[in-house]
């Protein structure tokens, strides 16, 4: 079952260099680069703090929606072409292509993930670097693992483009929401509503605003026991995006 896992990852990164993403990564990272230049030479005070936060921040939004958007594409392009037809009529299981796909995916998450750290060697020591890198990598695993489930269950592109990106924006801002909620004083029972359901979101979805963040390369605040929380996070929730994935592969009928 290895070999045509390997084969189908294989292939997928394949895809992903030949519609030229080493180029668009390359222009995202110049890009980066030149504004957050710029902001640095208009900041008046603390310039190149400002200039390695918004560096990060551009680094990690630009790095979430390039994976998001080609792990759909790829996805809702393999199906108009029957391609994914013809190889789930091969003898093989539906976990060796949904775990082939899932791997090629993962690798190309790699290209971004050592790009942008290196760039963050600019403003941080290597150990910093190298943890926001790892941190980004995890979060972009978790957002192909999400976007390749979209794709399974939704199976449109602009559905399954919105249902990632709005799951990503959730997870990144619902600690907030929900230290909103818990001090929002005297409230109804509607607020108390809402806040309740703020804590269940924050028990079911993965705390995304430990990952990757910017105040690693402003301050070099970041610790290795952070990045371990960040990869038992997602060792678990990659896990269980693959497992619904598949038992959703396996109730289609092609």
């Amino acid at each position: 079952m290895l070999a045509p896992i390997l084969t189908i990852a294989r292939y997928t990164l394949l895809e992903a260099l030949r519609n030229r993403l080493l180029w668009v990564l390359a222009v995202i990272a110049l890009a980066a680069l030149g504004l957050s230049g710029f902001l640095h030479a208009v900041a008046l005070t603390e310039s190149r703090q400002l200039q390695a936060a918004l560096l990060a921040a551009l680094l990690r939004l630009s790095a979430v929606f390039l994976i998001a958007t080609f792990v759909v594409t790829s996805m809702a392009r393999e199906a108009h072409d029957k391609g994914s037809e013809l190889l789930l009529a091969l003898p093989l299981p539906r976990a060796a292509y949904l775990l082939g796909k899932l791997g090629g995916f993962c690798l190309l998450a790699l290209l971004p993930a050592l790009l942008f750290g290196a760039l963050g060697l600019f403003f941080a020591p290597p150990a910093q670097a190298a943890l926001w890198g790892t941190s980004l990598l995890c979060e972009l695993w978790l957002v192909a693992g999400f976007a390749l489930l979209c794709m399974f269950t939704l199976n449109h592109v602009l559905p399954a483009l919105a249902a990632t990106l709005g799951f990503y924006l959730l997870a990144r801002s619902v600690a907030a929401l929900q230290l909103i909620g818990q001090h929002s004083g005297a409230a109804d029972a509607g607020q108390r509503a809402i806040a309740a359901g703020m804590d269940l979101l924050a028990l079911v979805l993965p705390t995304l605003d430990r990952f990757t963040r910017s105040e690693w390369l402003v301050y070099h605040d970041g610790s290795w026991r952070q990045l371990a929380v960040v990869l038992g996070q997602t060792a678990v929730y990659l896990l269980l995006l693959a497992a619904a994935a598949l038992f959703d592969l396996y109730r289609k009928e092609f």
